[in-house]
């Protein structure tokens, strides 16, 4: 039965590892917004809510591809393959989806908007409708 316990709590952990190692590094509301003052940048926001939430206010600049289509849509973005992509949606959960997604075809510089679009609004940081 200790054999079995032990098993069973290394494959958990064996999991819990795997799953931590493929979480999306967050990048801040400030952070983000300081990327997109900079000339320079390389950064694209990628907004995988639905067209109609997109519609009522995004973030400026933001390319808007729902999360159930981003299979579906990658050679719209396939060139930003190398470039930072911070993702978000309203809070959270279909980000997560859709990074999987793209770090599956390759993306390499995945960040997690902190907070989503719901933190963005508390914050009453800008929206273009």
């Amino acid at each position: 039965m200790k054999f079995i316990k032990s098993t069973l709590l290394l494959l958990l952990s064996l999991c819990a590892f795997i799953s931590f190692a493929e979480q999306t590094a967050t990048i801040s509301q400030q952070e983000l917004l300081t990327l997109m003052a900079t000339p320079a940048s390389n950064t694209i926001v990628l907004d995988v809510r639905t067209p109609n939430e997109f519609a009522q206010g995004h973030i400026k600049g933001a390319i808007n591809i729902s999360h159930d289509q981003i299979n579906n849509n990658l050679s719209k973005i396939i060139g930003y393959k190398n470039q930072t992509v911070v993702v978000h949606c309203r809070s959270g959960r279909r980000a997560v989806s859709a990074e999987n997604a793209l770090r599956a075809a390759g993306f390499s510089d995945l960040r997690h908007l902190d907070g989503d679009m719901n933190g963005w609004q508390a914050a009453d940081l800008p929206l273009i409708k």
